[in-house]
């Protein structure tokens, strides 16, 4: 049998005598590791969008949006507007949630308006004809200190009279 240079011991750095708790502490935190990985491929930390919708009287609004995201994440709002009538003035107010945090990096169809109403995001965009779909799309990043849980609803006016609204809740990790 060769000799162990050093300082090396058979017993303890060969047969791993008195170390017993440290294997079942490294395979432990292997497990805790693969949970959150798993958890992770399972979109519990966001990134997957979900769609909302919300019919009124003039219109169907529809949001493609993630409601789980992480620090640092980039991703696109999608919000298409499906009118049964004209809508002359189309204006979506969205709620805190999208601005709090996050940086609006760009957007399509550029709003013909922008403004805010308290802590709302106000957009104002060309008539939409009837029968007709509008689609605006946002690309989105979330600020990497920006972590809970917010509003983020969208509602859809034509002027001051309210078409539909969509309620929906964003969860946002470290």
């Amino acid at each position: 049998m060769a000799t162990l240079h050093g300082h090396l011991s058979r017993n303890r750095d060969l047969e791993l005598q008195g170390r017993n708790y440290q294997v079942w502490l490294r395979r432990t935190i292997l497990v805790v590791l693969a949970i959150v990985i798993l958890a992770a491929l399972l979109n519990e930390f966001g990134q997957r969008s979900t769609i909302s919708t919300a019919t009124g009287p003039a219109a169907k609004l529809t949001v493609r949006a993630p409601e789980r995201l992480r620090g640092g994440l980039i991703f696109e709002g999608r919000f298409e507007i499906s009118a049964q009538s004209r809508i002359a003035r189309p204006r979506l107010v969205l709620a805190q949630g999208w601005t709090e945090g996050m940086t609006l990096n760009t957007s399509e169809p550029t709003p013909s308006d922008e403004t805010s109403h308290g802590d709302r995001l106000v957009l104002g965009f060309a008539p939409i004809p009837a029968g007709t779909t509008f689609t605006y799309w946002s690309q989105w990043s979330v600020n990497p200190v920006n972590v809970g849980h917010r509003s983020q609803d969208v509602i859809l006016y034509d002027g001051s009279q309210r078409v539909a609204s969509v309620h929906r809740q964003v969860t946002i990790f470290p």
